[in-house]
């Protein structure tokens, strides 16, 4: 299945064996992705994660004995490392910004077509976070329908540190921009933009960009 070196080792987890085998074959078709294991559970993702160690866990919200957020709160909790994508039909915002604030790096749609899964795939698997356009826009909607005024405060408080510059950074992750589309919209160079998001995760005290949008969403609501 490729270059040992450049491949990318994914456990697949959905109860539904049709929408795994279809994933399967999508996945399959590029060279520099293997699907190591498949779940049909939660409780079985978090078996298979331990014993494989796979580079992306590619989960499914919905799902029967144990679902996949308190999957993915459970695995991350063990392996802080991780990186999950989450793959749903979304329309539990609760369960989604519960999930964000455990530290997944990114939701999509079930209805993503195959060529930006698999761009998101490979986002992930670099260390990059993946927000499809839909979800950004749902979570702005949740995070600016929130009454929680000490929530928006703290995040205030926490963009606060944050120099000028860093603060539009951090609006633009939050915005689902990537790196280059951020250094076009501020006109300033792609290594500028990672220094920046660097600077930012480090004085959030972040994980990765999901977490740092999260942040901006709460800091709008009210």
């Amino acid at each position: 299945m490729g270059n040992v070196d450049t491949s990318i080792r994914i456990v697949l987890v959905d109860d539904e064996n049709l929408v795994r085998a279809g994933l399967r074959m999508i996945l399959e078709s590029d060279p520099r992705i293997e699907v190591v294991g498949e779940c049909a559970n939660g409780r079985e993702a978090m078996e298979r994660v331990d014993a494989l160690a796979p580079d992306l866990v590619l989960m499914d919200i919905r799902m029967p004995v144990m679902d996949g957020l308190e999957a993915s709160q459970a695995i991350l909790k063990t392996r802080p490392d991780q990186k999950i994508l989450i793959l749903t039909t979304f329309n539990t915002d609760e369960m989604v910004l519960t999930a964000l604030k455990a530290g997944v790096s990114g939701f999509l749609l079930k209805d993503t077509p195959p060529a930006e899964l698999m761009e998101a795939i490979n986002q992930v698997a670099a260390g990059r976070t993946m927000l499809s356009e839909s979800v950004t826009k749902q979570l702005i909607a949740v995070a600016g329908s929130r009454p929680e005024g000490s929530r928006r405060t703290a995040a205030l408080e926490k963009l606060g540190v944050l120099t000028e510059r860093e603060r539009e950074i951090a609006v633009a992750i939050a915005r689902g921009y990537a790196n280059q589309e951020i250094a076009g919209k501020l006109f300033i160079s792609l290594a500028t933009v990672k220094t920046h998001i660097g600077r930012v995760l480090e004085k959030l005290d972040m994980e990765n960009r999901v977490q740092v949008a999260l942040c901006v969403f709460e800091s709008e609501s009210g």
